[in-house]
């Protein structure tokens, strides 16, 4: 449906335009978080299921459009056009079929109006297919006074072709309708005269031809209402030598079928078709406008790259990655619970368990090819745990020769919101020797990662970590004391 896609268009514009206040860093992160999502649950990243999970991680209601301006407007403009266009239909109806019992009703004129009704409608549609605003300045002086002024950046500029063909249609088809209604009230109430009249030469045979062409298109359905030549030459009339021709004034009522199937097919059923066409040119259009929408070409770039956090402050290329860090890598604690992200790490390890804490630690995995609904499940698992043992550490083994990614980052402020206040999470990145220590460059980054985090009890360890006396871990115990 077109406003469904005039809505969603709209929602994507605003949160694009919502997105420019954020870092890029955070947006990448959030938007290839969405598309490993989608990717684990088997389904496709569209804008529409985008918006639902911005909402639904933002944690705020899904916008709604009943009061939106942009959408008012127009919804207004339509009723507008449809409640004028019913209007005029009566009243020009009224006027074409006045009747005073002098002159009959001319046919010509009737059939002259149709096509100019006709001729109308296509225009209307010409000009929204190839995008002129004739009526751009007259639309801006009353969106002025209506309290709304369409901007030139507004998602909806470029659609006001289509938007305005469709409430211009919308008139027209209650033009018609009202149109051919008034006609059959006034033909039960009244006895209406009509005929034909012209000052060309022209011949009731020739005008004849002329009707029943008009009315190829129901003379097989209705063949009352394709007046016969016998009606056609009864029915005209001359206003200055009146008596000339002999008339039969009792058929001159029987052109009404013949009206209203030209009302019909003329001006109501080309209104209403092109009407139909004027909301598919829309959607079309608006789905068009979304497919090239800036925003959904670098959103597609982030869904489509991995976050990597590499540690460097810095924009420029030519400047250094800041490599200064005032953390320290810590004995590993005794931990309950022992989360190896992406499978990293072995199956089983001497820091598995403790002498204080014999008992080994429940072993869990996250992340990797993991899906968000395994993650929760591991949080929750961690947390059960956590809840009913004496060690409040957590230990998450990761591959040392790996960059942080934004989703551990996720994955731990996730932890420290879910599980219970004071665990400490232990970061350990395992070297590709289990039984080596990773190289400096690699604790490093780790080092730095944690430290970005800004939460003390989020730390590096490691199994060759000096525990000299008196050290003191991110907890502030010493190393050798039972914790």
């Amino acid at each position: 449906m077109p406003k469904d896609l005039l809505t969603l268009l709209l929602d994507f514009d605003d949160q694009v335009r919502k997105d420019q206040a954020q870092p890029a860093a955070f947006l990448h992160r959030r938007d290839r978080k969405f598309a490993l999502a989608c990717q684990a649950e088997g389904q496709r990243p569209s804008p529409r299921a985008w918006l639902r999970y911005v909402n639904a991680v933002t944690a705020r209601p899904s916008p709604t459009r009943r009061n939106d301006a942009r959408l008012t407007f127009w919804h207004r403009c339509t009723v507008g056009f449809a409640a004028v266009g019913a209007m005029l239909g009566v009243i020009t109806m009224v006027g074409l079929l006045f009747y005073d019992g002098t002159n009959q009703i001319n046919i010509t004129v009737m059939l002259a109006f149709a096509a100019l009704q006709l001729l109308l409608a296509l225009l209307t549609s010409v000009q929204a297919l190839m995008g002129w605003q004739p009526w751009g300045l007259l639309m801006e002086r009353i969106s002025s006074r209506l309290g709304y002024s369409p901007a030139t950046g507004s998602a909806l500029h470029s659609l006001q072709p289509q938007l305005m063909a469709r409430a211009a249609h919308t008139g027209g088809l209650a033009f018609g309708i009202t149109g051919v209604l008034t006609l059959i009230v006034l033909v039960v109430v009244q006895d209406l005269a009509f005929g034909w009249s012209t000052t060309l030469n022209t011949s009731p045979e020739a005008f004849h031809r002329f009707i029943r062409f008009i009315a190829l298109p129901w003379q097989d359905l209705w063949p009352t209402a394709s007046p016969s030549l016998d009606l056609v030459a009864d029915s005209r009339f001359f206003r200055i030598t009146e008596g000339s021709v002999e008339t039969a004034p009792a058929r001159w009522g029987e052109w009404w079928p013949f009206i209203v199937m030209t009302w019909l097919c003329y001006l109501v059923l080309p209104r209403l078709l092109l009407l139909a066409f004027a909301n598919g040119h829309l959607g079309a259009r608006a789905r068009r406008q979304l497919a090239r929408h800036p925003g959904l070409a670098a959103l597609q770039y982030r869904m489509e790259t991995p976050a990597l956090d590499t540690g460097n402050a810095y924009s420029d290329a030519k400047d250094q990655p800041d490599l200064a860090t005032t953390a320290a890598v810590h004995p590993v604690p005794s931990a309950c619970v022992i989360i190896r992200w992406a499978h990293a790490g072995a199956d089983t390890a001497p820091w598995s368990h403790s002498e204080t804490h014999p008992e080994p630690a429940l072993n869990l995995t996250a992340g990797g090819s993991a899906s968000l609904v395994d993650d929760r499940q591991t949080l929750r698992r961690a947390g059960l745990q956590l809840s009913s043992d004496p060690r409040k550490a957590v230990l998450v083994v990761t591959r040392a020769w790996e960059p942080p990614t934004g989703e551990l980052a996720d994955f731990l402020a996730e932890a420290r919101q879910s599980w219970p206040q004071g665990v400490r999470l232990a970061l350990l990145p395992a070297s590709v020797d289990p039984t080596g220590q990773p190289p400096q460059h690699q604790l490093s980054q780790w080092l730095r990662f944690a430290e970005r985090q800004q939460d003390p009890l989020i730390y590096v360890c490691s199994a060759h970590a000096p525990a000299a006396p008196g050290h003191c871990d991110a907890t502030g115990h010493t190393a050798g004391e039972v914790q």
